[in-house]
């Protein structure tokens, strides 16, 4: 009987919930997983509220009082779940940038001008150097995982961070999709002068050439920069957060608003769930909450049509989770998380 076998025999999964550092109690560790959850704790670009570093470490403590029965996928947790605690390293440079990046930040809305303040100058220099060097960490991170035959999902921090894990998995699949659950669609250049701000992730994702495919769901903060970029790129479909409501609102079903979705996205699905997706309630302190979004329920239907189409999961991020001291959001974002790595798992019949 191998080491993971045996685990699952002697672990009670009705039992209590163990602090043990794993994620939900489990008692796996990385060499048995089937899936890896890498923290990355970076908040360094968010142009409105801070905190979200520390969401990796929030779920992680949150997950510890939740139930393992999962009514979608069956034996869920005996696929192996691990989950890597934040770096301390990472944590330490992105709360020194951080403070650049707040005091750039509040320059720029005084309405002060760049060109003749070097200091500010400065500041821009270290931020976007140092999240070069995350996404650098990121893509090294993820790629020996993938190597080592791991799947994995990333649980940020704002949403920036997913960039090097999707440069890791271009060079693993000719042809890939994502599917984005977000309430921004993250499409504008280098905002705020950060080349790899929260607000730009999908304009530099959109540049990776095996990414065939951006479908983006729950969408109601943009501007009109990122809404002409997406309506000239034949690879973006964006469904409106308005426009699903106002299809419920004349009788259009889920089931039927979700197969729509899913219908524009290709064999290999990538899933980005930025957490302020979901309506304000299940997230009030992520870091730029909107009126609006997706119920709990909804959006996991919305990913149970993926894998019901016969899609495959090659990969997921979850961002944006309010950081320690909010249980709330840690709660919720432990369960977005574990049905994420779950239904990953059944793409590939982890779970059988």
């Amino acid at each position: 009987m191998s080491e993971k076998s045996e685990k699952i025999k002697n672990f009670d999964p009705n039992g209590v919930g163990l602090k043990n550092g794993h994620f939900i109690g489990l008692p796996f560790e990385e060499a048995d997983a089937s899936i890896v959850l890498v923290s990355v704790p970076w908040d360094v670009t968010v142009s409105y509220s801070a905190g979200t570093s520390t969401g990796p470490a929030n779920i992680l403590q949150a997950s510890a009082q939740l139930d393992l029965f999962d009514a979608d996928v069956p034996n869920a947790w005996k696929s192996g779940i691990y989950m890597r605690p934040s770096d301390g390293k990472i944590l330490e440079s992105n709360n020194q940038l951080r403070e650049l990046a707040k005091s750039y930040i509040d320059f720029l809305e005084n309405g002060s001008n760049l060109a003749e303040n070097e200091s500010m100058k400065m500041n821009l220099e270290a931020v976007n150097e140092g999240c070069e060097n995350l996404k650098k960490w990121v893509y090294e991170q993820t790629s020996e995982l993938l190597d080592a035959g791991k799947l994995v999902g990333l649980v940020g921090g704002e949403h920036s961070t997913p960039l090097g894990y999707l440069e890791a998995l271009s060079e693993r699949h000719k042809s890939f999709g994502i599917l984005q659950i977000d309430a921004h669609m993250d499409l504008r250049e280098a905002y705020e002068g950060f080349t790899y701000s929260h607000a730009s992730i999908f304009y530099n994702a959109l540049k990776i050439k095996n990414l065939k495919q951006l479908t983006q769901v729950g969408f109601r903060d943009c501007c009109e920069e990122e809404v002409r970029l997406a309506h000239h790129d034949a690879r973006v479909s964006v469904f409106y957060d308005w426009t699903l409501k106002e299809e419920k609102f004349v009788g259009k079903t889920w089931e039927k608003i979700c197969k729509k979705i899913v219908k524009t996205l290709p064999e290999k699905v990538y899933i980005s769930f930025d957490i302020d997706g979901l309506l304000p309630n299940l997230c009030p302190n992520t870091g730029t909450p909107v009126p609006g979004g997706l119920t709990f329920e909804e959006a996991v239907y919305l990913l149970k049509t993926v894998l019901k189409s016969g899609r495959k999961i090659i990969g997921f991020d979850l961002c944006e989770t309010g950081g320690e001291g909010n249980e709330w959001d840690g709660n919720v974002g432990a369960r977005v998380l574990y049905k994420l790595a779950n239904l990953m798992a059944a793409s590939h019949h982890l779970n059988k």
